[in-house]
């Protein structure tokens, strides 16, 4: 007996940092998230659920070795996973943030530092993220002494209501240090800049 076919509400690339490999992360309807290696055929490299709809996946950056990956759901909850260390069981490491009280639509990590990223909110919302590396990026699992990612932490930089509808479209300038234009149910494009990036 088949299951029925989930809904992909988003995909990225991610993982291309030579001419041969290359990743797609795809979120689902369901919460599931999944990652397809493309060297390989399109074959399921890793999966795991989010517990709700994914709204959003984006690497930090897709042309270097996956690095971190923002996840953003329906209800409230965005997830950043750290990509370089994938453990037999246990997967990649993350860590979990609520965040605007609403649907969190997309994330977009800054071209000029990745690092930063803004997440755009069913509220209205704009939130403007920086993510802080630990001292040690991995450490030896319990069990099998094998190596599992380690997780920073998540700092809110600053919060701003832009709109009365929700914010559903989003992005950076890559010339211009916090240039961003967004689009959101209002009829209404916006045009912003960011300043002092620089201090980050």
């Amino acid at each position: 007996t088949g299951t029925a076919a989930r809904d992909c509400w988003t995909v990225a690339f991610g993982n291309s940092y030579n001419d041969q490999e290359r990743c797609v992360c795809a979120g689902y309807d369901n919460g599931d998230l999944k990652l397809f290696d493309l060297n390989m055929g399109g074959k399921l490299r890793w999966e795991t659920n989010c517990n709700n709809g994914i709204a959003s996946v984006q690497f930090d950056r897709p042309d270097i070795e996956m690095n971190k990956l923002v996840v953003t759901t329906l209800e409230s909850k965005f997830n950043v996973y750290d990509m370089r260390t994938q453990h037999q069981s246990e997967g990649f490491s993350y860590i979990s943030e609520k965040a605007h009280r609403s649907t969190i639509w997309l994330s977009r990590h800054l071209p000029q530092n990745r690092d930063i990223f803004a997440t755009c909110g069913g509220n209205g919302g704009l939130n403007l993220y920086k993510y802080n590396y630990p001292m040690s990026r991995t450490k030896k699992h319990v069990d099998d002494g094998a190596p599992v990612g380690v997780m920073g932490n998540v700092e809110l930089l600053n919060s701003r209501i832009i709109s009365t509808q929700p914010i559903v479209s989003f992005d950076w300038s890559p010339d211009k240090n916090g240039l961003a234009c967004m689009a959101a149910l209002d009829q209404v494009v916006r045009v912003y800049l960011v300043t002092k990036l620089n201090k980050y």
